[in-house]
């Protein structure tokens, strides 16, 4: 009873939303080894029609103010073209991390596998010899797509207050082998199921709970890896080369540093790399897959039907991931007050946002250093529109 109690002691003191506040890390962009994904040949070129207005002006005056703000990029897709394309000189040089919302490429990317038959279904049990006899062996796809891993007591936002940290010994799972993970960490363990706490309700919670964990997302990744073999680098170049059509080189991180060698094998990590205009390009791919209906926007729309509540007690208006009240296949789903919009936000460390609201094909893509710009004012007043 007393560990318990404990648990849910640390359930409120390390809630997601006071994270918030100050988000920053050290830029770390050549710090490990990469999956290096060429530019397209065939670019995807965008139209302009510049928008001198209240919207353009409060972008302007928050990227002027980057010493408070700490917001270095805006980019508005509306009606076929870009209306807002601002920025400011920051650390990060050309290539932005995503931080978290490489989360959700990783989904885009399991979209893709299972649509090219690498993957049966979603709804299959994954088949990795890598997580064998740990909680996440032989689980269904979708719920470690949907975070409902039962991996709370092991690390992630539910009770850890960390996505990447394990609580025993805060070591990040996004600087190891997933292999290593495995085995030093998770040898043995099991699924938890009916020790959550609804947030919402302030009861017990039945059955397997959302839990923001990286090494979910790790796990997918690598699976993804295992299942495509030798075609790894041909999918990535198939989802961001050939679709989404991107100009410059993007990349995903490996979880080797710099004094490893550069060897085969599942490395993968979410951590993903573009430059500002190519996240927007891939933004417009998700797009145009949803509303075309194709393979890869028939896995969207189901990671939509099958989200989950994420049981959150208190919510601000700082982010997409802050502000919303369900997550499906890695993304973030019904923002609040806009539950009737089919909106889908990929949010990150810091202030990156990367969404997408298909009714009416609009994007906004967002950077940032420290996550202290005006979301609500730039963001979210913006999606309110019809």
């Amino acid at each position: 009873m007393r560990q318990y109690l404990i648990i849910l002691l640390l359930t409120f003191l390390f809630n997601f939303p006071s994270q918030a506040d100050h988000q920053n890390e050290p830029y770390a962009f050549n710090k490990h080894h990469k999956y290096k994904i060429d530019k397209s040949e065939n670019y995807h070129k965008f139209d302009f029609d510049l928008q001198d207005n209240d919207l353009s002006k409060k972008v302007a005056e928050q990227l002027k103010n980057k010493k408070t703000t700490n917001l270095v990029s805006y980019l508005l897709y509306e009606d076929g073209k870009i209306k807002i394309d601002q920025k400011t000189k920051s650390k990060y040089g050309k290539y932005y991390p995503s931080h978290s919302i490489g989360k959700s490429l990783v989904s885009v990317v399991t979209g893709y596998a299972v649509c090219e038959g690498y993957i049966d279904s979603v709804h299959s049990n994954i088949d990795y010899p890598t997580v064998k006899n740990t909680l996440y062996e032989n689980q269904k796809l979708l719920h470690l797509l949907n975070m409902t891993a039962g991996d709370e007591l092991y690390l992630g936002e539910r009770y850890g207050g960390w996505d990447s940290r394990m609580m025993n010994d805060n070591q990040s799972v996004n600087t190891i082998p997933i292999k290593t993970a495995m085995k030093r960490y998770f040898e043995g363990s099991k699924r938890n199921k009916g020790t959550g706490w609804n947030t919402v309700t302030g009861e017990a919670s039945s059955g397997f709970v959302y839990n923001y964990s990286a090494m979910t997302t790790n796990v997918i990744m690598n699976y993804v890896i295992y299942k495509t073999g030798d075609d790894w680098k041909k999918l990535l170049e198939k989802v961001f080369t050939k679709d989404a059509k991107v100009k410059n080189r993007v990349y995903f991180h490996k979880t080797l540093n710099v004094k490893d060698p550069n060897r085969k094998g599942e490395y993968g990590r979410y951590s993903f790399y573009a430059q500002r205009d190519d996240y927007l390009r891939i933004g417009l791919m998700v797009m145009k897959h949803w509303n075309n209906d194709s393979c890869v926007g028939k896995y969207l729309k189901t990671m939509y039907e099958n989200r989950v509540d994420k049981e959150k007690a208190s919510r601000n208006t700082q982010s997409a991931s802050q502000y919303s009240h369900s997550y499906g296949g890695q993304f973030h789903f019904d923002i609040v007050g806009l539950q009737d919009k089919k909106i889908l936000a990929m949010d990150g460390f810091g202030g990156q946002q990367l969404i997408i609201d298909f009714d009416t094909k609009r994007i906004i893509s967002v950077a940032s250093t420290d996550r202290h710009y005006d979301w609500y004012e730039i963001v979210y007043k913006t999606l309110e529109k019809d």
